[in-house]
């Protein structure tokens, strides 16, 4: 009992990780706006102090130690605002892996300390008004890209919330009593009511029910469980009671391992470093390396030591563009707001930029392809009966049953207007139908078996050919004599035909995987155009079939809905959540769509290519500025008198971060 209990104790300790986690990063998100709004009220009086701002600007509001309050400020805004920079290039450089941080960081210094030995003496101009100018853009920057890709994954929180707290125990005497979940043992009987969740792994002793397993299987209609039969812990019954054996607790069950699934493969994620830290760690080698030879150049042509220094100095803080710091977040901020007015929730901001390159997309099937609920497709009378005739005897009674295929019936004849009458004398055949008295009628709704049993004569050959198109068939007897068959289906969603031409457009190869039987999935991938199928796929192998598929140098996306996708979304390359799912696909999803439509699939691969296109776009728009002004700074046309000076750096740098942040605007007008 005791390893049960220390189980159910771990899984709540990830579950407070995943909580803290999330807190964590909205702390942070908190924390860069606190520092951005502290670091522009410190930067306003920077500017009106600054001896290059008022040259520039044609005034002179000096006074007498103007620069130590110069200093003061800078030193203010230097620490608090460039901390999370300071310490993140400390990261950085212990892991032996320059990036934006290190830029970030190496600006800020050197222009910070170079400014503070000009106010104490050295000869040279100061740059505090880069400093403060660079650390806002930064933080506004990191900021903005922080938010727009928040979202901790609470998939191992949501799996948790699916088992059920509490059991049904029944003792030695017969008796019943509530217990915790983690208090059961191998052996235990447990009773599982109508409509309750199924609490933990076993197999029936007694009873018959129909069990709901669709959220964990992607079995789309609910499968009948007789005695010896196997039951999953968090299905759902839905009539008739069941006493069961316990076969597994704890880290066992079929649950927990599927969570175990998702765990790993979120943790085997690879930490791919975006596109900007890339530029920015050949920027850090460039700054540094230019730095350097910009001094022993101005040093070896006889210059003084102090020009040298600020010619150095000015290289150094140029190289860091505030450009760069807002190429990518002003797309992504601009590309998620686009994309959350199209339905599309962006979670994974690396593997939604990476979608541009996606070959293959899985889809799952039932609730994806298909709506996840039965229609009517066929009514075949028999004897001449009319056909509203039947649906309405065969809704009348089925409004009273909570079986999906009941569901399917009554929509049907609620959509075409036809009248449902009052049925008396209820009752269910469990394995059977159901039956009931309507005007003075006994009318019973039946499965195919029950008509073998008691002899009634069908066409053997129209129930064979339905079946083989994946539909459920169910039979409807007036005082004993058929009267018609209704045959039903999970239906195929309108757009995902269209869905399929826009991706085989691209050249993107469509392949269904799903836990349904091999006909039904054969039926709906024939009707839509789907090129491979893997049917009758156990969840816990739905991540092995992205992997094989992976291992075909294939990038992945993958679509799914339920909680047997979980795994497989957390596998693929890129997981799109369909919106209508459960809460655990969606947070082990890249991407979520809400509106639950296949086409939004095409959507989100043109708008991540769109995405790249701006960012790259943008990248190079921020370092054309270094290109430019690296080279001036340094001084390389000193000799026929044009050298930048750090005011003409400035009017230039806010230039390339102005047409950055209108060339991200413009991904509106692209779509």
């Amino acid at each position: 009992m005791n390893n049960h209990h220390n189980h159910d104790h771990s899984q709540h300790e990830s579950h407070n990780h995943e909580g803290s986690h999330h807190d964590h990063h909205e702390q942070m998100v908190q924390d860069f706006k606190k520092r951005l709004a502290i670091s522009i009220i410190i930067t306003i009086p920077m500017l009106i102090l600054s001896p290059m701002i008022q040259s520039f600007i044609g005034v002179d509001w000096r006074f007498p130690f103007d620069q130590y309050i110069l200093f003061a400020l800078a030193t203010a805004i230097f620490f608090y605002g460039g901390w999370p920079f300071l310490t993140g290039s400390g990261d950085e450089i212990k892991q032996k892996n320059p990036g934006m941080m290190t830029l970030i960081g190496l600006a800020i210094t050197v222009a910070y300390i170079y400014s503070s030995l000009t106010v104490f003496g050295l000869e040279g101009g100061q740059f505090f008004w880069e400093l403060a100018t660079l650390i806002d853009i930064m933080l506004l920057g990191h900021w903005i890209e922080m938010r727009s890709v928040m979202g901790a994954s609470n998939a191992l929180e949501e799996l948790i919330k699916l088992m059920p707290n509490k059991a049904t125990r029944i003792n030695e005497n017969g008796d019943t009593e509530e217990v915790n979940i983690d208090s059961l043992e191998a052996g235990d009987h447990v009773l599982v009511r109508p409509g309750e969740k199924v609490p933990v792994d076993g197999t029936i002793v007694s009873g018959q029910s129909s069990i709901d397993e669709s959220m964990l299987t992607g079995e789309s209609v609910p499968i009948e469980k007789h005695e010896n039969d196997e039951v999953i812990g968090g299905s759902i019954t839905q009539e008739g009671s069941l006493t069961l054996s316990v076969e597994k607790t704890g880290d066992d069950s079929y649950l927990s391992q599927v969570i175990n699934l998702v765990q790993e493969a979120q943790e085997s994620r690879s930490k791919a470093q975006d596109f900007t830290n890339r530029a920015a760690k050949w920027l850090f080698y460039i700054a540094v390396l230019s730095g350097v030879i910009t001094l022993v150049v101005w040093l070896s042509f006889g210059y003084p030591f102090d020009h040298s220094l600020e010619r150095m100095v000015t290289v150094m803080v140029i190289t860091c563009p505030h450009a760069l710091g807002l190429a990518s977040p002003l797309v992504v901020a601009v590309s998620t707001s686009l994309s959350a007015k199209q339905g599309l929730l962006i979670r994974n901001r690396i593997n939604f930029e990476n979608a541009r390159r996606v070959d293959t997309v899985v889809f799952d099937k039932t609730g994806t392809l298909t709506k996840g609920e039965f229609g009517v497709t066929d009514i075949l009378p028999e004897n001449d009966y009319d056909q509203n005739k039947l649906i309405q005897l065969a809704a009348s009674l089925e409004q009273q049953s909570e079986h999906p295929l009941a569901q399917g019936i009554v929509s049907y004849a609620q959509s075409n207007n036809i009248t449902i009458k009052k049925a008396n004398d209820f009752q269910a055949k469990t394995g059977e139908g159901i039956e009931g008295n309507i005007n003075g009628q006994h009318i019973d709704i039946v499965s195919p078996n029950y008509l073998d049993k008691q002899q009634i004569d069908y066409d053997d050959d129209t129930l064979k050919q339905l079946s083989d198109q994946g539909k459920t068939v169910v039979s409807v007897l007036v005082d004993g004599t058929l009267a018609g068959m209704i045959a039903l289906a999970d239906i195929i969603k309108d757009e995902a035909k269209e869905a399929v031409e826009q991706l085989h457009a691209h050249g993107i190869e469509v392949v269904m995987l799903t836990g349904d039987h091999e006909r039904v999935a054969h039926w709906v991938a024939d009707k839509i155009g789907i090129d491979q199928v893997y049917a009758e796929v156990l969840p816990d192998e739905k991540a092995d079939y992205i992997k094989s598929i992976q291992q075909q140098s294939k990038r992945v996306a993958m679509t799914g809905d339920g909680i047997n996708d979980a795994p497989a979304l957390a596998t693929a390359d890129i997981g799109i959540a369909i919106g209508a799912g459960t809460d655990v696909a969606m947070e082990s999803a890249d991407i979520v769509l809400v509106q639950s439509n296949p086409n939004d699939v095409v959507s989100l691969f043109n708008l991540s290519r769109q995405t790249y296109r701006k960012m790259v776009q943008n990248l190079w728009w921020a370092a054309g500025y270094n290109i430019v002004a690296i080279p001036l700074a340094a001084g390389v046309l000193a000799p026929i008198g044009i050298l930048l000076s750090p005011a003409v750096g400035a009017v230039l740098m806010s230039l390339s971060t102005v047409i950055v942040a209108i060339n991200a605007k413009l991904l509106n007008t692209d779509n």
